[in-house]
């Protein structure tokens, strides 16, 4: 029966947490495990930690290679750490399986790494069946002092919450990729479908240089990267590590008017649109101040969107003109709706 199947996007987070509690095992070395709100793993080397992730693109075709590249590297700097070593397996559908496509795959990826001084060290890439678009599953590998080690759920009472340029990056490039002809037969202009499908690169999808920044700046409690849900989701994950109450301001949160326009057209929430290229930075408010302070002489967008309030019950809420309102989470990303 239809209702005895999960549906797409991300494992229910509740789902998640029982195999987690009842699956997972580490040893004394593992620093950080497997967590509701954490995207990387940290393993105790000594006076260094080795850090973990891994991340798929399923999303999107167009520049698969650099997708999954920056997409993995955001998770290694949102702990501290430098993002290193790079492993991806390929997957490519039989009707699409030619050396062209795989050339053009290694060519991003290569570009990516390159752009962040990262080292491709293995993989795996095979032609196989069932799947109607290409597939890469990344897995990035870094390292920093142990005493710079930085978590989700290091966020604390009082903590100022920073955003990094602006909500809906990534989902803003994958609608106009990937349903530019569509988006130009609804009326919006080609000059914007196309300054849209850039948002790839400008603004861009990586963190790495505001997370390195804002370390730089000021002694930083917590940062976790939006993918897939969006602000939403991600305000929700930082709340469930830290188990925190979160309290964001609506007319804060900045949008970029290629995202809002591409949302509306599809009926969109941008709340919970995939969001790679933002960065959620948590400090105390003298240390805010320092990362504001050298993110504005370094022309780095930063935007202070809201607070934790306090421990307890995680809960994210948004000031609206009208008052208080709960900020949902997101099951499926709102991206989803376009395929």
């Amino acid at each position: 029966m239809r209702g005895d199947f999960l549906q797409t996007g991300k494992l229910d987070v509740q789902i998640l947490r029982r195999l987690l509690r009842r699956y997972s095992k580490t040893d004394g070395r593992v620093l950080l495990g497997p967590q509701i709100g954490e995207d990387a793993a940290a393993v105790d080397l000594g006076e260094r930690v080795l850090i973990v992730t891994t991340d798929p693109i399923t999303f999107a075709t167009n520049e698969i290679g650099y997708y999954s590249v920056m997409v993995n590297a955001n998770d290694i700097a949102t702990t501290g750490a430098e993002p290193r070593w790079y492993t991806v397996a390929i997957l490519l559908p039989e009707a699409q399986g030619t050396e062209s496509l795989v050339d053009s795959i290694f060519q991003q990826i290569h570009q990516a790494c390159e752009k962040l001084g990262i080292s491709l060290i293995g993989g795996h890439t095979e032609i196989t069946y069932g799947l109607d678009r290409p597939i890469l599953v990344g897995q990035m590998i870094g390292e920093v002092q142990r005493e710079a080690l930085i978590t989700t759920a290091g966020a604390k009472p009082g903590d100022l919450i920073l955003l990094t340029k602006g909500i809906c990056i990534e989902g803003t490039s994958i609608i106009a990729r990937e349903r530019g002809k569509d988006l130009c037969a609804r009326g919006i202009s080609k000059d914007l479908v196309e300054r849209a499908q850039r948002f790839l690169f400008e603004p861009g999808i990586s963190v790495v240089e505001e997370a390195r920044l804002a370390c730089q700046a000021g002694r930083v409690h917590s940062m976790h990267d939006i993918t897939e849900g969006g602000l939403a989701d991600g305000l929700h994950e930082l709340s469930m590590a830290a188990g925190v109450e979160i309290e964001v301001e609506k007319d804060r949160i900045p949008i970029y008017e290629e995202s809002r326009i591409l949302c509306e057209a599809f009926g969109l929430n941008p709340l919970g649109v995939i969001a790679s290229g933002a960065l959620l930075i948590t400090a105390s408010p003298p240390e805010t101040e320092k990362i504001l302070e050298r993110a504005h002489r370094h022309g780095v967008t930063m935007t202070r969107i809201g607070r934790v309030k306090a421990v307890g019950p995680p809960s994210v809420t948004m000031v609206t003109s009208g008052g208080y309102e709960r900020v949902p989470y997101f099951d499926r990303d709102e991206v989803v709706k376009i395929f």
